[in-house]
């Protein structure tokens, strides 16, 4: 009897740390407030960050800034060793190719003037997959400002995603997307791709915007 007693307390802990530990993890994911713009090809959602994050928002950025910002950033998925030391032999590729750069930035820049100092700007890109009737090929992530830094962190990039939230024979069984991926991020001219003062990976946007573009006068 008291075997069973001590078993049934047992579980009753484990139980609790679980859900403990479930409701915690879950607590410091953000979440979305608001789908500012949705359509077959580009969403832009805000997304409230957990922490506290005081952004520079909303942010005034022109469609034109945005291009010259996101052309300049490529990457690589990080690898552990010893896989690192091949992938370290391949360039980085960019982030972004020119057509989507042309459906994003003007939705990208409305995020930006929509969202408030404790959210961030979700975007996905989307394109058919390899079977479009079940997959779609995703490029996704985030962006934010805090002055005088732009911040972008991929999640997906060119990953097949499930068109469907269920399973395809059974309607009752969810398909979750995969978690998102890591990845190295580049950016060139490389002296304004630094860390702000926590340290994180961040582009001085607001210098690297004033630099003189190729084939320019830089004035009197």
């Amino acid at each position: 009897m008291h075997h069973q007693y001590r078993t049934y307390i047992f579980f009753r802990f484990m139980l609790c740390v679980a859900v403990a530990w479930l409701s915690a993890s879950c607590a410091r994911l953000p979440y979305t407030t608001k789908v500012v713009h949705e359509d077959p090809r580009v969403v832009i959602a805000l997304q409230q960050e957990v922490e506290p994050s005081a952004y520079s928002h909303p942010a005034q950025m022109k469609s034109a800034e945005l291009t010259d910002i996101l052309q300049g950033f490529s990457f690589r998925p990080k690898q552990r060793m010893p896989l690192r030391w091949f992938a370290e032999e391949n360039p980085p590729r960019p982030v972004f190719r020119q057509d989507e750069l042309e459906v994003l930035v003007g939705r990208l820049s409305e995020g930006l003037r929509a969202a408030g100092p404790g959210e961030r700007v979700h975007f996905e890109l989307r394109a058919p997959g390899f079977n479009p009737s079940v997959r779609r090929d995703v490029v996704g992530g985030w962006v934010a400002v805090r002055e005088p830094y732009f911040y972008l962190t991929l999640e997906y990039v060119h990953v097949q995603i499930p068109t469907r939230k269920s399973d395809l024979y059974d309607y009752n069984y969810p398909t979750p997307p995969p978690p998102p991926a890591e990845y190295l991020l580049y950016f060139e001219p490389g002296r304004f791709w630094s860390a702000d003062a926590q340290g994180v990976p961040a582009l001085d946007y607001r210098a690297f915007l004033k630099m003189p573009k190729v084939g320019t006068s830089p004035g009197p």
